[in-house]
């Protein structure tokens, strides 16, 4: 089937986003692996249908980190690739897991300051459309065996898994929760993208999405629940943001145990405006939420070369996620 992926960059001038340096265009491709929605609309998604041909990859030992411990930081540094299954358009992680997952490591190394480095999968699993979908909500699910096959990836090169959320015009606590067997391993996070967060009469890609500090507060809330509940170490919970008017009233965001807070600031372009991107969205960040800095291989390089890991570490604040797409 046929089905919308997205990624940061020129809009064609018939799509009048309103924010200059921080425009969104459309990438159609073939996915099948996306569906409208999960097969039993509000509850929790099937165990995935593939049987690997090797061993699943187990849980890291003692409900710890992939590197060990229960906690992120200060001890690591992360560092990783976005991507969604056959779009390369979307980022690294579009195939050939294992080799990007070898190539992510060294990368990570690059960037770790003293610290360890960890590094990050970040997988699209709901993602944005042009179409409205059966269920009108504009936006696609990835299939649970795909998802499975990104963990075991992830795990057996003790890397964290990211799921990035693009919610369309569906509820994203919804979202989330369809999530929630999933998100029950230790090590396995949570992104949020709101500017794929639209309105009931507004279509993604046509408009910046929106979310609220409160919004965000119930997602970390959610996630602190997973947390005690299953005796699980640090969720990372990462959100998105571009633009000041995608994010309302951040500061209702409030720190919640066993979740660790990440704004990945997604300044786009030359360096320059990056770096004012990034001195303009740090300054609103709420107490206890770590800075995060994501780098565009194809969109940044049309302006120049891209940021070095030096560069992007001189950041103040420093970075404390550094992902590529």
């Amino acid at each position: 089937m046929q089905a919308v992926a997205w990624f940061p960059g020129s809009v064609p001038s018939s799509r009048k986003l309103p924010a200059a340096t921080a425009a969104v265009a459309l990438v159609l491709g073939a996915v099948a692996a996306c569906t409208d929605a999960p097969a039993d609309v509000g509850a929790t998604p099937s165990v995935g249908k593939s049987t690997p041909s090797t061993p699943t990859p187990a849980a890291p030992a003692d409900g710890e980190l992939p590197r060990g411990g229960r906690t992120i930081f200060p001890k690591y540094q992360l560092v990783g690739y976005v991507g969604f299954p056959g779009s390369a358009a979307l980022g690294p992680l579009d195939k050939d897991l294992d080799t990007k997952a070898a190539r992510l490591e060294t990368l990570a190394k690059s960037y770790a300051y003293g610290r360890t480095p960890q590094p990050v999968m970040e997988l699209i699993v709901v993602i944005a459309k042009e179409k409205p979908g059966r269920d009108r909500m504009y936006r696609g699910w990835l299939e649970d065996d795909k998802i499975q096959e990104y963990l075991d990836v992830a795990r057996k090169h003790r890397a964290l898994l990211l799921l990035d959320v693009q919610p369309g015009r569906a509820d994203i606590v919804t979202e989330v929760r369809r999530l929630e067997k999933w998100l029950d391993e230790p090590d396995v996070g949570l992104a949020f993208d709101p500017e794929w967060a639209v309105g009931p009469n507004q279509v993604p890609g046509r408009v910046f999405g929106h979310t609220s500090g409160a919004e965000l507060d119930e997602i970390a809330s959610y996630l602190s629940g997973l947390v005690k509940q299953h005796d699980l170490p640090e969720k990372l919970f990462v959100f998105h943001q571009l633009s000041t008017r995608i994010i309302s009233q951040e500061k209702a965001l409030r720190q919640h145990p066993g979740v660790v807070m990440i704004k990945s600031v997604d300044g786009i372009g030359h360096r320059k405006n990056k770096e004012s991107t990034w001195t303009k969205l740090t300054t609103t960040m709420a107490p206890d939420v770590h800075a995060g800095f994501k780098v565009f291989y194809k969109e940044d390089a049309r302006h120049g070369p891209l940021m070095t890991p030096q560069q992007v570490m001189s950041l103040k604040p420093r970075p404390e996620f550094v992902v590529y797409e």
